[in-house]
């Protein structure tokens, strides 16, 4: 089961995400929509119009909605690495 507490350690294909950049940050417009595709250093996002965007993942700010419903706020650096790796890495999450 995702909780928020344990997101980091999941598989994040299949969640609806809203992604934006950090605060203070020009980039790019977010964009909302499931995550198709993860890789090493990037996030695949097919939206609803049916396009796919991709983005870089240090270089973000990702909106999660849970399958329970749930809405956590992850930074991108720290899903940085393959998505296999995260297993093995300790990351803290305080409230």
């Amino acid at each position: 089961m995702i909780t928020p507490q344990n997101v980091l350690k999941h598989e994040l294909i299949g969640l609806t995400a809203e992604i934006s950049s950090p605060q203070g940050r020009r980039g790019y417009a977010p964009a909302q929509g499931i995550i198709a595709d993860e890789t090493r250093e990037t996030i695949t996002l097919k939206c609803a119009d049916g396009t796919t965007r991709s983005f870089p993942k240090k270089e973000t700010v990702l909106r999660l909605t849970l399958p329970e419903g749930a809405t956590v706020e992850v930074e991108g650096r720290l899903l940085a690495g393959r998505p296999e790796d995260r297993i093995k890495k300790k990351i803290r999450i305080t409230n």
